[in-house]
């Protein structure tokens, strides 16, 4: 169908001419839109061009691309017939196959679909009543039975839209699984919009779409220890999340700034390391948290990063090393400083406890034990660690503590596994220098070990783990270091990995180049925020967009730039602001409006 026939065809689906002068009311639109030359074209609403002109979220979602305003992009086939239909909001139907009874997750899924939808109606009193019945059935292999998402999860789906002369309108999802159903759902609910010409919320009539993700790991890594949030500020990012289907939420619980998690057989731990006593994640808050994740197709992984970054909560243990000593930069990358005692039994009982807690409270199928920034320097000043490794025979060069820190490694993988019943369950650590030659070979199993990569995306490091076997999540944090670019905290001038990285480099961020040979190692990428300079107040805009661009690149690992998504990103970030997540302005809105006119190249020879 020609664009010429895109606003004829649009307009006859509704069976509706409007009055002369309808749009001269002064509670009108004066703008509407038309498709031209696969461009959406603003023009001011007449009497002589009303018949042609329609809203811009429908010109979006036909005009000049084949995948409309999808985000992120299917993989694989897409059919998007330009036609739409008005669906009636009180007749909207959920089936799932199969099944007689549904269980809370697929009630929660279904009422969190209604509320996307009804995030789209700006006035309740001004919505045309009438329309088709839009009935969405759900078909999973499962029999709807919900499973715990995991590394082997097929997450695909398939959307088939259809509608009748009968007056109904059926979108079939069909799935795997729970996860991959989500999913779909998830991209049916992106091809309904709201028509703010005609006062109606319409549906794609006819399509279909074949779907799914690249990667299988498409994560965001939060910090609460620098600064506390909220559960409420964290529900909202794992809103974010589903609507561009990002499938993990990697919780960095605590650090050496803070420990602000309820552990049932060590209060003390808490009580101590907590900023106050309201700033803590309560088992309920944790189970309340990884169960919204649930719903929305996300993993939520606990990290405990050890036997660097603890502090805070540990006091009159004498479980630690040079916790707050001074002056920190001899010590540590930033204050305060503090570290593990590996040579003190003891401690290896607390960390059950705290293990036992998160494995309870999560059922990870992968767990994360930090393993970052570990400071020889901060063991070495330790009378009683230099005097437990030389009663050993040990020197005190670099790999004798990184021996001292393979024992740690090994020490507590033992009780990690102790608490999930000898599960084995796939450990992540962070690039250091445990991870560097030789020590990786010594201390690490590449059967039992996936390293996240948080160095830049050009490091040999990375290369050289790939080669060995192990498989990767990426976090470069010339990319994906969304705290990036402020002001220093320690010092003047700007943070440690300033410039700040805007949404273009996030996408343009190729796992596919950065493993080469070895990309069938490569799980996929998290981006991440350290909160030294971030609370919940400024969370949303250092998250999102960008963090749509990331869902982007590992879900569909498009071939094309950034420029063929930029419009879409625009009318997606409209999306996340529509339902309460504060997402960063990217351009005016003069440019969204305004389709190709802002870009300083759109018009070059």
């Amino acid at each position: 169908m020609g664009y010429a026939a895109l606003a004829i065809a649009v307009l006859l689906a509704f069976g509706w001419t409007p009055a002369p002068g309808a749009a001269l009311g002064a509670d009108d639109l004066i703008y509407g839109y038309e498709c031209s030359n696969g461009l959406c074209r603003k023009v001011e609403l007449s009497e002589e061009n009303f018949a042609r002109a329609i809203s811009l979220p429908v010109c979006r979602l036909f005009c000049g691309s084949n995948i409309g305003t999808l985000w992120p992009k299917p993989t694989g086939a897409v059919q998007l017939e330009p036609l739409t239909r008005q669906v009636d909001i009180a007749s909207i139907q959920f089936h799932l196959a199969g099944v007689d009874k549904k269980d809370q997750l697929w009630q929660a899924t279904e009422q969190r679909w209604l509320d996307l939808l009804e995030a789209k109606i700006p006035n309740r009193k001004t919505l045309k009543e009438g329309g088709y019945q839009l009935n969405i059935v759900l078909n999973t292999a499962d029999n709807g039975v919900p499973a715990r998402l995991q590394l082997d999860t097929d997450e695909s789906y398939e959307l088939n839209i259809g509608s009748n002369s009968a007056g109904q309108v059926t979108a079939n999802i069909t799935a795997d699984n729970f996860f991959g159903a989500r999913h779909g759902l998830e991209t049916l609910n992106q091809l309904i919009v709201y028509d703010d010409i005609r006062r109606e919320i319409q549906v794609a009539a006819n399509a279909s779409i074949s779907d799914a993700p690249v990667y299988k790991w498409r994560g965001l890594l939060l910090d609460t220890s620098r600064n506390y949030f909220s559960v409420k500020s964290i529900k909202r990012t794992l809103d974010g999340m589903a609507m561009v289907k990002l499938n993990t939420f990697h919780w960095h619980i605590t650090d050496s700034h803070s420990f602000p998690l309820e552990v049932s057989k060590r209060p003390e731990l808490a009580k101590l390391g907590a900023y106050t006593p309201s700033k803590v994640y309560t088992h309920s808050d944790v189970e309340d948290i990884v169960e919204y994740g649930r719903v929305r197709g996300i993993r939520v992984m606990p990290e405990f990063d050890s036997p660097a970054h603890v502090g805070e909560g540990w006091q009159h243990k004498n479980m630690t090393a040079c916790f707050n000593a001074q002056p920190w930069n001899k010590y540590c990358v930033e204050p305060p400083c503090g570290q593990l005692d590996p040579t003190v039994d003891e401690m290896y009982d607390v960390l059950e406890d705290i293990f036992s807690d998160m494995f309870k409270l999560h059922n990870p199928d992968v767990f994360h034990m930090g393993g970052d920034e570990v400071s020889v320097a901060c063991w070495n000043s330790s009378a009683s660690i230099r005097n437990w490794m030389t009663q050993r025979g040990w020197g005190l060069t670099e790999a004798d503590f990184m021996r001292l820190w393979g024992h740690y490694q090994t020490e507590a993988l033992s009780r990690v596994d102790r608490v999930a019943n000898g599960s084995h369950t796939p450990i992540i650590l962070w690039t250091s220098t445990l991870t560097n030659e030789p020590y990786i070979d010594d201390y690490l199993n590449p059967l039992r070990y996936i390293i996240q990569i948080w160095t830049t995306g050009n490091d040999k490091v990375i290369k050289k783990i790939l080669k060995r076997g192990y498989r990767i999540i990426v976090s470069n944090y010339d990319a994906l270091y969304l705290d990036c670019g402020g002001g220093g905290w320690v010092t003047d001038g700007n943070n440690w990995c300033s410039p700040y990285i805007g949404w273009q480099k996030v996408y343009q961020n190729n796992l596919t180049k950065i493993a080469g040979d070895y990309e069938h190692h490569v799980l996929g990428a998290e981006a991440a925020i350290w909160s030294e300079q971030i609370d919940e107040y400024t969370l949303d805009n250092r998250f999102w967009p960008r963090a749509s661009a990331l869902a982007e690149r590992l879900w569909s690992n498009p071939s094309e730039g950034w420029r063929q998504a930029e419009s879409r990103l625009l009318l997606h970030r409209e999306r996340l602001v529509e339902n309460g997540i504060g997402a960063e302005a990217l351009q005016p809105q003069w440019c969204l409006q305004n389709e190709n006119e802002c870009p300083v190249d759109a018009y070059a020879l």
